[in-house]
């Protein structure tokens, strides 16, 4: 089976039917959107699930994918999932009432990974692949991923994401869906009109702006290195620019989910118990400046992962790392993820 290989085209679509929220709704007509490069192989054996960030969609990451790449699609089936809420799966900005918006059923991070599980057994007919990648909520899903489906998961990559929402982290995201909520368009739990949203993502890019890289970003002046001729023109400029564009009905639904990932939920709030079920070769990619995910939390939890390794790559984009906007994170990116699509 061929894949894509073109970030730009509209993405494919699987249609769900009816699914079942672990919130105790069902959203009929549901849709999981996706991308694939390269080709599955006749054994459906080299296939590799990458799924996205918070914000992102199956295209954000696609600068990773490519000729002499780790993720090469010349060696690799890559599948690129759409999560739930990002306006191209189902999300409260394209389903039609009485779930659109505000009433968009409450969404779990194991309601992507299920939708997704079907994806590739349904419409690929894999049954364990090759590897599983994530950075920040796409590293949520690798984690559950290696926890629900520990046979279907032979290699996983974890970057800038922890098996549990830590309480700072929370906080983080109290904090930008707060500011996303403190515009005047937004009521009765919900934006009634979309179009008119305008302090609340200026705020919310604010709050990314401050703590998605580092101190150190800012106290070197990184920014320029990046074309921007200022930390404001910074801000303004990329972040700022960035969301925009971007519904706040749909960004208000993937921080509900981020905000409550944890694994610990399959065994009744055991993580230790829960990361104990994980067969995969595993390793955890921590970025040395993150302020979402600092080292110390991914440490505790390889603890807790059966031969799990951790890998450190030091960078002064902290969060951002990911998306390798300095060639030598990109280099690194690749380093880690080469030796363990090839172990």
């Amino acid at each position: 089976m061929m894949g894509d290989d073109d970030h730009t085209a509209a993405p494919r679509q699987f249609e769900l039917g009816p699914f079942a929220f672990d919130s105790g709704y069902t959203l009929p007509n549901a849709k999981l959107a996706y991308r694939t490069f390269g080709s599955l192989n006749s054994a459906k054996d080299n296939a590799v699930l990458f799924p996205h960030m918070y914000s992102g969609n199956s295209a954000s990451l696609a600068g990773l994918i490519g000729e002499g790449r780790a993720l090469d699609p010349s060696q690799y089936f890559i599948i690129l999932p759409d999560q739930f809420g990002n306006g191209l799966s189902s999300s409260p900005s394209n389903t039609p009432a009485p779930f659109d918006r505000g009433q968009f059923p409450p969404v779990a991070i194991s309601d992507d990974v299920r939708a997704q599980h079907r994806l590739v057994t349904e419409e690929f007919g894999i049954t364990a692949l090759h590897a599983v990648v994530g950075w920040s909520m796409g590293g949520q899903q690798t984690y559950e991923w290696a926890v629900r489906y520990p046979e279907a998961v032979r290699r996983a990559a974890v970057f800038a994401a922890t098996a549990r929402t830590s309480a700072h982290n929370k906080l983080f995201v109290d904090l930008h869906t707060e500011l996303l909520r403190s515009d005047p368009a937004f009521a009765d739990g919900f934006y009634t009109d979309p179009a008119d949203v305008r302090l609340g993502l200026k705020r919310h890019a604010m709050a990314f702006t401050m703590t998605s890289t580092s101190a150190r970003f800012f106290r070197d002046e990184i920014w320029r290195a990046l074309g921007f001729a200022s930390a404001d023109d910074y801000g303004q400029g990329f972040m700022r620019g960035y969301y925009q564009v971007m519904d706040p009905n749909n960004l208000l639904c993937q921080a509900a989910k981020w905000r409550a990932g944890d694994v610990g939920l399959h065994t009744g709030g055991d993580l230790a118990a829960a990361l104990g079920r994980i067969s995969a070769k595993f390793v955890a990619v921590a970025f040395s400046d993150d302020m979402f995910a600092p080292v110390a939390d991914h440490e505790a939890d390889v603890a807790m992962i059966p031969g799990a390794r951790l890998r450190v790559i030091d960078s002064p984009m902290g969060h951002f790392t990911m998306f390798g906007l300095r060639p030598e994170d990109g280099a690194a990116i690749d380093e880690v993820l080469a030796e363990l699509l090839k172990s």
